[in-house]
């Protein structure tokens, strides 16, 4: 039997990092829990409304955040507070597959739009990598705004 999987983040700021991951990825903020959110309806208002109403103090509201694919294919990434800084290079990371199938000049011009759409979400370019056939089909390396690499695949 295969198992799902959550991709979890430490994050100082987990609310502003699971919104760049939002829009990064194309999920969605999930309502708190029992609350039928109407269509247009803000998830994070939802939350705050809920947490308030069960009596999480407000310097605690921020402490976890979490964002799901809207399709139900993608696993859920998870977003908790921690006090330290990120001290050094990933052992995991996530691929952004936003050129899959496409090869040579298309893919990296795919790969350079997505890497403009990231980086005025917050994203911080860290360099590209050429295709070099037959297995590398090139790659751009960024950081999220609280410095995680990821790469555009």
């Amino acid at each position: 039997m295969s198992r799902q999987i959550q991709v979890t983040f430490d994050a100082h700021d987990p609310r502003a990092l699971s919104t760049f991951w939002c829009a990064a990825l194309g999920y969605v903020h999930p309502g708190p829990p029992g609350v039928e959110l109407p269509g247009g309806a803000d998830p994070l208002a939802a939350w705050d409304e809920f947490l308030a109403r069960i009596g999480v103090p407000e310097d605690q509201r921020n402490t976890r955040s979490a964002i799901e694919d809207p399709d139900g294919v993608g696993p859920r990434v998870f977003f908790q507070q921690v006090p330290e800084n990120k001290i050094a290079k990933n052992r995991v990371h996530l691929d952004v597959r936003a050129a899959p199938g496409l090869r040579g000049e298309e893919r990296m011009a795919a790969l350079e739009a997505e890497c403009t759409r990231l980086v005025a979400l917050g994203a911080t370019r860290v360099h590209r990598e050429e295709p070099e056939p037959p297995m590398g089909g090139g790659h751009i390396v960024l950081t999220d705004p609280e410095g995680n690499e990821f790469c555009l695949d």
